[in-house]
């Protein structure tokens, strides 16, 4: 089958949206609905699995695709892309103890920037992180086991960031078979975490993987 915009192995495609509830359903209906018109075919030529260790999959003519799901209180958010691995996570923006927690769990050289921040910025940065950590552990089908919370992610070239214009995944400093990002979305209330993992683990081409990040109506998936 061509690929179709958007399926190319370093470039990862997300969609999100709010949602008043049930968003593991509007999530699942979602990645499958996306995935048939990013493929051109009927959605009933697509459907959802899941490996052992729970991380989704694509049956039918949606094996063309990688895919990741996440949900959080309120939102939800799906990302594709060609054959390699990915990962996404989408975080509600809230008070933490930040400070406490950068230093409990994070690389030294993340924690230093963290708590070089505002006090009222570092939460956010935190989720910024966090959501990041996760994906790649999605990405690399093992979550956060394995010391996943001090594995060192990018950090950003400006803070606050800006919005997803122009984004790139850029490789982890000490894995660059790893690439990551954050962007703030719904005016600052949620972050989305995106990671890739180089195909049969090979370092990422580039200076970076191209990523979209694109809200949609979250009521037409109920």
């Amino acid at each position: 089958m061509e690929r179709h915009p958007g399926t190319a192995p370093d470039t990862v495609t997300v969609l999100w949206c709010t949602t008043d509830g049930d968003e593991r359903h509007k999530a699942h209906t979602l990645l499958v609905r996306s995935a048939a018109e990013m493929l051109d075919v009927a959605p009933s030529e697509i459907w959802l699995e899941h490996e052992a260790g729970g991380r989704p999959f694509l049956g039918g003519a949606g094996e063309a695709l990688r895919v990741s799901v996440t949900h959080a209180r309120g939102a939800l958010a799906v990302a594709l892309t060609g054959r390699a691995p990915v990962g996404v996570d989408v975080e509600v923006v809230r008070g933490l103890r930040a400070g406490a927690l950068a230093r409990a769990w994070l690389d030294p050289a993340e924690t230093a920037w963290l708590t070089g921040l505002p006090e009222g910025e570092r939460s956010a940065a935190f989720l910024w992180l966090w959501t990041q950590k996760e994906s790649v552990g999605k990405a690399l089908g093992q979550g956060l086991r394995h010391g996943g919370m001090s594995r060192r992610v990018p950090l950003p070239e400006y803070w606050p960031p800006g919005d997803a214009a122009g984004l790139v995944l850029r490789p982890l400093p000490d894995a660059p078979e790893l690439a990551s990002a954050a962007v703030m979305v719904g005016a600052g209330r949620h972050i989305i975490g995106v990671a890739l993992r180089g195909a049969d683990g090979s370092a990422l081409r580039g200076s970076g993987v191209g990523l979209q990040v694109r809200r949609v109506d979250g009521d037409a998936y109920g």
